[in-house]
């Protein structure tokens, strides 16, 4: 399977090198020197799988353009730079990059870091039946529809998707999210409903979320 890398470097050494390199790894990479050139190309093609970018760019600082990036779609991002000062690192990990890599480095390990990104970020997208889930942007869609949930909504519901066909006690979903340990059954019940109501689940017939009397709920797929 190809997978794409949008690269942003302006050493054109270092970018030929990660080109090649990540070409023996089943990626491919579209490599700019320049950050707004990079800009034009993801708004107008956004099916990058990751990508990496220098802080040291011309014309635009490398964290001006992970935020612009950011802005046009939420992908996995690895700061690749010679700027491998504590505070630069803690910067960008508060901007939310998912690695950074101080320069030098071995191009196996960028490798090895894409790789390990790239399989978390897809463990935490799930789809089952009419469900799309991405865990990490707390967006659920079912039916192509958004459906908004509650903080406490979303872990209920996503415990119960990842316990799919197994009976779940109320003490046992209770545990599972940040409700407090004195939480009523009747609350677990009230938001078990909106659930319900939110994802289209008839109550009296529910096709989702299953009533098993006297223990909980059961999530069927």
């Amino acid at each position: 399977m190809i997978r794409k890398v949008l690269l942003i470097e302006d050493d054109l050494q270092m970018q030929n090198l990660i080109v090649d390199y990540l070409k023996d790894y089943q990626f491919e990479c579209f490599a700019f020197s320049n950050p707004k050139d990079a800009i034009e190309e993801f708004s107008k093609n956004q099916d990058y799988s990751i990508a990496i970018l220098d802080l040291m760019l011309p014309e635009m600082d490398g964290f001006d353009l992970f935020k612009k990036l950011k802005s046009i779609k939420d992908i996995p991002m690895i700061i690749s730079s010679a700027r491998g000062d504590i505070g630069n690192k803690i910067y960008g990990f508060e901007l939310g990059v998912d690695d950074y890599l101080a320069k030098p480095y071995e191009p196996r390990e960028l490798v090895l870091r894409i790789e390990h990104i790239l399989k978390k970020s897809s463990n935490n997208k799930i789809t089952i039946g009419d469900f799309e889930i991405d865990k990490d942007n707390r967006i659920v869609i079912v039916d192509k529809y958004p459906v908004e949930f509650t903080k406490i909504e979303f872990e209920i519901f996503i415990f119960l998707v990842e316990n799919l066909n197994k009976i779940s006690s109320r003490e046992q979903i209770l545990h599972a999210t940040s409700l407090d340990e004195n939480t009523k059954n009747r609350t677990i019940d009230m938001h078990i409903s909106n659930i319900r109501y939110k994802i289209g689940d008839d109550s009296k017939n529910p096709k989702y979320i299953k009533s098993v009397w006297g223990i909980g709920y059961k999530f069927v797929g």
